[in-house]
């Protein structure tokens, strides 16, 4: 094909190439074309021919052989582009380097350039120790899912795979690396697994192959170790991959405590640092406490009037302990100036305080509180007949004590005004008559009240609420002009609180509403100058407690800052 080239186009053609390949070539056993072997009628007259390579036959066309094997970039060509201001396209060529005026061989033919790249690379291969690749074509078409089993097959034949493995099987096919096998099989091995500290890297083999019982299978080099049968290698893999798994939990198993560890640590870590900024926050809080409370001890109100310093978030149950404690503390500093004998007084007079404070111009809170004001001369001229009269109702009714007496003006459903005497003890509120104080009815229960009502101004007017729809409406007598609504509220208050631990409802209104004999009234008050002694008057469905002029006066003049209006 070099000679054809070296003539002119109108002397050789590429089917006269053709011609002289089919003259020359005749006889070998991998060429043939339609002259050569007419038989074959895929092939074209005088256009194509075949070679016969070890991979699979291959079809060639003649025509363009003679052009494509041609090399037309001349010389002058080359210096012109050798001669470029681009850098890039002067370092292409460096033939253009040579001067105009040497003598140059006709390029080389594309058939000359493979055939010197062909003998350089055998040369090549012939001073190193080659590794052959082998790669199997599966289907002509470049498809990842086609496989064609005759192409595949004629593959192998020629690739000369079947004879190599035969040639390996019959010696020791199987090499490895002592390192590379000993990472492999290490964990069948209870000697080996998960390390190996008695030896080298062929001692541990050994060990392995003499424990699983392979070593007349087997030989050992110097750095590997080769095995004769794949029965041994397969017996290997079993016994591997049967612990695989095992060891795949275990990793995962180490792996995940590992995990967990650090969470743990850094969940630890986090719980210190709240710990250490609460008691921080603690810290702060107690000093602010006792800077503010320092010299509480020696203040007037003993810290009242202190703005207590707000508590983180934290600390807000543990705040109102503190709270509590302190006041704890200030009502046994109030309470431990007062002497022990009148305490249970105060308790009365706190017990008024809760319910009337701010509600009631007057409830009695300077004076000291008799309570069974009937039981002494200074009130009641019959005392001693009251006080028999007491006693007898104690043993019938089985009270212990007498909380309150007094004289008390009485207007009941009939819408009658009575003078009677109502009589407080620790269990029951008892109507007595005024001459032989005895009971009139069978006495309240003070559990039983639903509240009481009493007035805004300084009148005696108190109504208790029972249940039935019958209330007790009354106005106390005070010959002293002094306030019992208070006291007698206080004693109620307390003793409904001890017997069923909730507070007794107490209205304060210049309007009181009442229920006599199941009807509902109004109780409006009023000042009659005719009037001597506080008393009640039925006016329409209302009904009208009625005050002496100079109890309005008294009023007017003791409190100019509250004006009871009438």
């Amino acid at each position: 094909m070099d000679d054809a080239c070296k003539m002119t186009a109108e002397k050789v053609t590429d089917e006269l190439l053709l011609e002289a390949m089919d003259k020359n070539l005749k006889g070998h056993k991998h060429y043939m074309s339609r002259q050569t072997k007419p038989s074959e009628k895929n092939l074209r007259h005088k256009i194509d021919f075949r070679v016969t390579h070890y991979a699979g036959d291959v079809t060639y066309c003649i025509m363009g052989f003679l052009d494509k094997n041609k090399d037309t970039l001349f010389q002058d060509f080359k210096r012109l582009l050798y001669n470029s201001k681009d850098p890039n396209i002067k370092e292409m060529w460096p033939e253009g380097a040579q001067h105009i005026s040497e003598i140059t061989k006709r390029p080389p033919t594309a058939g000359t350039l493979f055939k010197n790249s062909m003998q350089a690379l055998v040369q090549n291969l012939q001073s190193k120790e080659p590794h052959y690749v082998r790669c199997i074509k599966p289907n002509e078409i470049k498809s990842a899912t086609a496989f064609d089993d005759e192409r595949v097959r004629h593959q192998v034949s020629y690739l000369g795979l079947v004879e190599n493995v035969r040639v390996r099987r019959a010696g020791f096919a199987y090499r490895q690396r002592y390192d590379r096998f000993l990472k492999r099989y290490k964990m069948i091995s209870q000697f080996t697994w998960p390390n190996f500290r008695s030896g080298t890297d062929k001692d541990a083999v050994r060990v392995i192959m003499d424990e699983k019982k392979f070593t007349d299978d087997v030989k050992y080099g110097k750095t590997k170790i080769f095995i004769r049968s794949p029965k041994t290698l397969f017996a290997l893999e079993n016994a591997r991959n049967e612990l695989i798994p095992g060891i795949v939990t275990l990793i995962q198993k180490t792996w995940r405590g590992y995990v967990a560890r650090q969470q743990y640590k850094k969940m630890k870590a986090l719980l210190t640092m709240i710990k250490c900024y609460r008691q921080k926050k603690l810290r702060e809080y107690i000093c602010a406490l006792e800077n503010k409370f320092r010299r509480v001890k020696t203040m007037k109100d003993y810290g009242k009037s202190i703005v207590w310093p707000a508590p983180p978030r934290s600390l807000l149950n543990s705040a109102k302990m503190l709270r509590s404690i302190y006041n704890r503390w200030r009502s046994y500093m109030i309470l431990n100036r007062i002497p022990r004998s009148e305490w249970p007084q105060m308790k009365l007079k706190i017990s008024a305080a809760s319910a009337l404070i701010n509600k009631r111009i007057e409830y009695g809170l300077s004076r000291k509180w008799e309570g069974n004001y009937l039981s002494t001369h200074m009130e009641n001229p019959s005392y001693t007949v009251f006080n028999e009269a007491v006693n007898n109702l104690r043993n019938t009714k089985h009270f212990s004590q007498v909380m309150f007496s007094s004289y008390v003006t009485k207007f009941n459903k009939f819408n009658k005004v009575a003078e009677r005497v109502m009589l407080v003890t620790d269990q029951h509120i008892f109507k007595l008559d005024c001459e032989k104080f005895r009971n009139m009815k069978e006495g309240v229960a003070i559990s039983d009240l639903t509240g009481l009502s009493v007035s805004p101004g300084r009148d005696q007017l108190i109504v208790l609420h029972c249940p039935g729809g019958n209330d007790l409406v009354v106005s106390l007598h005070s010959p002293k002009q002094e306030d019992r609504v208070g006291e007698c509220v206080g004693v109620l208050c307390n003793k409904y609180y001890q017997l069923k631990n909730t507070d007794l409802p107490v209205r304060v209104s210049k309007t009181i509403a009442c229920s006599l004999g199941g009807k509902q009234k109004m109780i409006n008050i009023k000042v009659s100058a005719a009037e001597q002694q506080p008393t009640f008057k039925k006016e329409g469905n209302s009904i009208a407690y009625l005050l002496p002029s100079t109890l309005s006066i008294m009023e007017n003049g003791n409190n100019h800052n509250n004006h009871l209006k009438m």
